[in-house]
């Protein structure tokens, strides 16, 4: 779901503010890309599917210096070049230059189209190889910081009840190419209109925990200090609560992570995120309470869409409170937005600020995401095609609200 701009809050400035689980068909039949980079005489290698170990060894056995695998690094993704074919390598030897052309690609999506909502949020429409379609989000930002949106997947399995991308399908998983690309694409496009792409978030299509091999090569090549130079802060990947995986990235990646909550009891979660019947919020919350407190300096943003009559009373923020004690922290409260086939409606806005200042007297850290892009689909929630995964069944006494 596509990241949007933060409006913070916490105690001290309160004055200031009056279906089932994912099934084993669905996770095996899906296409998974080959590997990033592969050195069989005569293939052809993608250079963004590598780290730069990988690239540093794949210049040397086509007999080049290293030295020259930094320069290409470089071009790939410093000095405002983003190169995209051989001809914008400058300063690059001319053999290896023309070794790259007959031997690799550096392109792996092809711009579809750029929609610009209303707000000036853009979305950008990729394809892929084999013609598949992903979206990408660019949200500028007054206060000098522009978010970009990568998505992980094409499509998603998780079938998440609210979320228009949820209900897709998974039809593949990205590469690390894919991925990375999308970062790139946005410094290059929009670099001299919006200035610094400051913060990635992996929001868009898919989970991105379910395709947690490319997920963390990507953030790495992202935050790599010689390369994207994305601070490891400012880079967040967020899950829908696949417990192995988090454990995994918490021990491997140090960027940010974001578990999308959404309820306060299994019973809701049950119903609008199947994913909890694998991992309940026990579980969830058990893992993140162990694996935090061995990582001092640490937290967790919890994401938390509001739907009305179905997350959002006095008796949710009360059992919120308790869910996450114990957990160093972060709430971002996200108004739910609308998209076709959707049985949700979303909480009114002072019922939104009531929820969040019950949070900020019980001591939590509580931010209230605006929505950005929604007239063009391009918000929270919105993005991808119409769903082929089923409406699960409402609980009885859920039915009201829809």
């Amino acid at each position: 779901m596509a990241a949007l701009p933060l409006l913070r809050w916490g105690a001290s400035s309160l004055r200031a503010h009056s279906s089932p689980p994912p099934s084993r068909r669905l996770f095996s039949a899906i296409r998974r890309p080959s590997a990033a980079a592969r050195c069989e005489p005569g293939s052809r290698v993608m250079l963004k599917g590598m780290d730069y170990p990988e690239l540093e060894k794949w210049v040397q056995s086509q007999g080049f210096r290293p030295g020259q695998a930094m320069m290409l690094w470089k071009c790939l993704y410093e000095n405002n070049v983003w190169a995209h074919c051989p001809d914008e390598l400058a300063g690059l030897n001319k053999d290896l230059r023309k070794m790259i052309s007959e031997h690799a690609d550096l392109k792996a999506l092809t711009v579809k189209d750029i929609i610009t909502a209303s707000d000036g949020t853009r979305k950008i429409l990729f394809s892929l190889e084999d013609a598949s379609v992903i979206e990408t989000v660019v949200i500028p930002s007054a206060r000098g910081r522009t978010t970009v949106c990568v998505s992980s997947q094409v499509g998603c399995a998780m079938n998440c009840q609210f979320c228009f991308t949820g209900r897709m399908g998974l039809r593949k998983h990205l590469s690390t190419a894919e991925i990375v690309e999308q970062a790139v694409f946005a410094r290059r496009l929009f670099s001299d209109e919006f200035g610094s792409i400051t913060n990635v978030v992996f929001m868009g299509m898919g989970e991105p925990l379910h395709n947690v091999d490319n997920v963390i090569k990507a953030s790495s090549i992202m935050v790599d200090e010689q390369g994207l130079q994305f601070s490891p802060r400012k880079v967040t990947v967020s899950t829908s609560g696949l417990v192995p995986q988090i454990k995994r990235f918490l021990h491997e990646s140090n960027c940010d992570l974001a578990v999308s909550l959404n309820a306060t009891t299994d019973e809701v979660r049950n119903w609008i995120m199947p994913i909890n019947r694998k991992y309940n919020l026990n579980l969830l919350l058990g893992t993140l309470r162990e694996e935090l407190s061995l990582r001092p300096k640490s937290i967790v943003l919890f994401e938390y869409v509001m739907l009305a009559g179905v997350n959002d009373s006095v008796d949710d923020a009360k059992r919120l409170t308790q869910l996450v004690h114990g957990i160093p922290c972060k709430i971002n409260l996200i108004s739910f937005n609308p998209h076709s086939g959707s049985q949700f409606k979303a909480t009114p806005d002072d019922k939104i600020i009531e929820f969040r200042n019950m949070l900020i007297q019980s001591g939590l850290t509580v931010m209230v995401r605006l929505s950005r892009g929604d007239d063009q689909m391009a918000a929270c929630g919105q993005l991808g095609e119409p769903g082929q995964l089923p409406l699960l069944r409402v609980p009885e006494k859920f039915q009201f609200a829809l």
